[in-house]
């Protein structure tokens, strides 16, 4: 059972310390209730954000700032009238960066994708283990949360978002859940992770633009200095794909913005509402 709640900003927040699963270590989850939720008995779509100590509380994130999602969604609620959603946060572990690269392109035999592989293991000492932090996402905390919060479960309600690394993560969540997520968010996605051939690779296996929203954007200071060639290159696969930019993708260029907590505070209304604004 979660700890007593808190209220932070708008809404409740929710912790259940260290859930425990048979694929990764254990971890906190922070549950963000929307107003209004104990007024009804109404079901809200589902988001669910890596790095969830940075999400709602500026005593625990990065920094001492915090992307403010309670207050984004509930100014959204107030504002353009959505509906609302409830927020997972995820809290992220020392194998970040193992549990958020995608596996499936560095398993690919070719010479390119070799080399990021090996690269990879150089920097982090070890391999990606996102698969299993997948499964723990889609086999574990997806059902414990359908079944005790009035979630909406189905594919369209439900959505997965991170920054950096955490882009990647949720980019590689709707590739190989399509069925589980209906879009993603992907905040300064961290592309120089696998360069080029990561892009070709993820590209290869994007979910269908029928039924699935993507949301990128990145800055132009420090990290995300780098990033436009891999996403330009990323939005012509996209167009090839068939997603249309501003109904089912959006790719967002924000000039001055830097890679942190306190960049995507600032800009955090913009994927929510647009992965949130049709599931009212």
């Amino acid at each position: 059972m979660p700890s007593k709640p808190n209220t932070q900003g708008n809404g409740i927040t929710q912790r259940h310390s260290r859930f425990e699963s048979a694929y990764v270590e254990a971890r906190h989850i922070d549950v963000w209730l929307p107003p209004g939720y104990n007024d009804d008995d109404a079901p809200y779509p589902v988001l669910y954000m890596h790095d969830g100590q940075n999400l709602f509380d500026p005593v625990l994130a990065y920094d001492n700032v915090d992307w403010g999602v309670d207050e984004a969604i509930s100014r959204l609620m107030a504002t353009r009238g959505l509906h609302g959603a409830i927020v997972i946060g995820i809290w992220n572990t020392e194998q970040r960066w193992q549990e958020y690269m995608p596996a499936r392109p560095l398993k690919l035999k070719s010479r390119e994708m070799k080399q990021v592989r090996e690269d990879f293991r150089d920097v982090t000492g070890g391999y990606p283990v996102s698969d299993e932090y997948l499964k723990f996402l889609v086999s574990e905390l997806k059902p414990f949360i359908d079944s005790h919060y009035r979630t909406r479960p189905e594919q369209p309600q439900t959505f997965i978002m991170g920054s950096s690394m955490g882009g990647l993560a949720s980019l590689y969540a709707v590739s190989e859940y399509p069925d589980i997520f209906g879009g993603a968010g992907c905040v300064s996605t961290h592309w120089p992770a696998g360069g080029d051939p990561l892009v070709y690779a993820m590209a290869a296996r994007l979910p269908d633009p029928a039924n699935h929203k993507l949301y990128f954007d990145f800055g132009t200071q420090t990290l995300d200095a780098g990033y436009e060639p891999f996403q330009r290159l990323m939005d012509d696969y996209l167009r090839r794909a068939g997603y249309e930019e501003g109904r089912n993708w959006l790719t967002r260029k924000f000039e001055g913005a830097d890679h942190s907590e306190r960049s995507w505070r600032e800009r955090v209304d913009i994927p929510l509402e647009f992965l949130l604004k049709e599931t009212e």
